[in-house]
């Protein structure tokens, strides 16, 4: 009887500049190459003010987010994962680190800009939209919250 190969996921809050630069990278491929965001509108001002978390597939980088306080709401932005490692429940791994962060801060709910196409995704882990179709970089967007208690 043949062994089953059992891939290990990884989740590490970015503690330090390699982190975050592997964050950035994937970022960069899944939002700006990928999607055609501007580059300079993917990296911004509020990369300092957020915690960031990285997701490891079999040691490589394959996905990331990151949350900020706005307004005493968790908001969860910059939610990715690389195109070969969509249906590995990475994005599911960057959520449940994100919410974790934010219940860790004291928050009790939480709210996300969804791509239109992505928004199948976060109502599978507990998310409801709250808005309209807005447009965020060409993209067609709806605001989803969730309660974190």
């Amino acid at each position: 009887m043949k062994g089953v190969a059992v891939a290990m996921l990884t989740t590490e809050r970015v503690q330090h500049k390699e982190q975050l630069e592997k964050a950035y990278r994937i970022r960069t491929e899944v939002f700006v190459e990928e999607q055609g965001v501007p580059v300079e509108a993917e990296i911004d001002e509020h990369e300092n003010a957020s915690s960031h978390v990285l997701i490891s597939y079999d040691g490589e980088p394959a996905g990331t987010g990151r949350v900020r306080v706005v307004d005493g709401v968790a908001k969860l932005e910059r939610i990715c994962v690389r195109e070969k490692f969509r249906k590995h429940q990475i994005g599911k791994a960057v959520m449940e680190a994100l919410e974790a962060i934010a219940r860790e801060q004291g928050l009790s709910k939480a709210k996300l800009h969804a791509q239109t196409q992505a928004a199948g995704f976060y109502e599978r882990v507990g998310y409801k939209t709250d808005s309209e179709v807005f447009m965020e970089e060409n993209i067609p967007h709806v605001r989803m919250i969730k309660s974190l208690i």
